[in-house]
């Protein structure tokens, strides 16, 4: 096997904000870098303080930055760090932004409100940022608000290897709406087996209506994967357990890329006896203390590492998109 070429570690900054410093480390592990220690306090009026711990000076600066609670405080701390790495002349400003938060807030569907994923990609843009790369936006369309180049990547792969090697017969995999109805297609044929999704109508933030199930059906099918984007209140998943539930499924596998878990979501699962395992990734950082017995999680630095790689060698990394085929498998 090939050897991966090294980045040189002279050329290039590695940081992390606060909100998801574990992934941060374990990507620049995969790339053979240090991660730079990045001071973050507050003056007493509550202002934030940042200072990047090493000279950016005419290096290639990659800021690690989820969007996770509390997201704003979080959005803020990463705004100031491209800004500090620009005014300190970085001769490229990377924004890895594992989970965007503000992918939700897509469109104008009530009057006086703000299209606040446009906003969000035009702040991080206007701070200073060259690139983006994130994971999984929950609504495709978000990746054209960025006037920067924006990587879109996938772990849809790493749970087609990871289900691969569970027994999958009498499985069905299911996702909650028609927008992930597409996603869910391609990692259902990863893994030749059939798929279907619910005709859901959302009544408020925490709570949905599950009609029915669309496209195929789950008639003799006595497991279920529930593939999803994001669980945040967990609505959505209890919902549509109690379609399979009531269509015979009698066991419930529950996957998503970006666990928020906000709230009561772990209770609200755990309510439902046939769901046994929660599959979900570290683009979302949960302490130990949270995490139930039944969650598994898989981490995305590979795939970032790898993507990072490939962009600092300014090779294709359009295997590894939300919208591509996988490359791996």
């Amino acid at each position: 096997m090939p050897t991966q070429p090294l980045i040189d570690p002279g050329e290039v900054r590695f940081f992390s904000g606060s909100s998801n410093r574990p992934l941060a480390a374990a990507m620049a592990r995969s790339l053979n870098l240090q991660l730079e220690d990045t001071l973050i306090t507050r003056f007493s009026n509550d202002n934030l303080y940042i200072q990047l711990g090493a000279s950016v000076r005419s290096r290639v600066v990659f800021i690690v930055q989820s969007l996770t609670p509390p997201v704003n405080d979080h959005l803020m701390e990463l705004l100031m760090m491209i800004d500090i790495a620009r005014s300190a002349a970085a001769r490229e400003i990377h924004a890895v932004i594992p989970y965007f938060s503000f992918a939700r807030s897509d469109k104008k569907d009530a009057p006086r409100i703000s299209i606040t994923g446009r906003l969000v990609a035009d702040l991080i843009e206007r701070a200073g940022a060259t690139h983006v790369m994130t994971m999984t936006l929950h609504s495709p369309q978000v990746h054209g608000f960025f006037s920067v180049p924006t990587d879109p990547l996938t772990a849809r792969f790493l749970f087609t290897r990871y289900f691969r090697k569970r027994d999958l017969s009498h499985t069905i995999v299911v996702a909650p709406d028609s927008g992930g109805a597409k996603s869910t297609a391609r990692f259902a044929n990863s893994l030749k087996l059939p798929n279907a999704y619910g005709n859901k109508e959302r009544l408020s933030d925490s709570q949905v209506r599950i009609a029915d199930l669309m496209g195929h059906s789950i008639r003799g099918y006595k497991r279920a994967i529930i593939y999803d984007d994001e669980i945040a209140t967990g609505g959505s998943v209890v919902e549509l357990c109690r379609i399979l539930v009531a269509g015979g499924v009698e066991e419930i596998w529950v996957s998503c890329t970006h666990g928020v878990f906000a709230g009561p979501a772990f209770e609200r699962l755990a309510s439902v006896p046939q769901i046994t395992e929660i599959v979900t990734t570290d683009t979302v950082n949960i302490p130990e203390e949270k995490r139930p017995k039944n969650l598994h999680i898989l981490s995305v630095a590979p795939i970032f590492g790898d993507a990072i790689r490939r962009n600092y060698f300014r090779m294709s990394i359009g295997g590894l998109f939300d919208f591509g085929q996988d490359e791996k498998t």
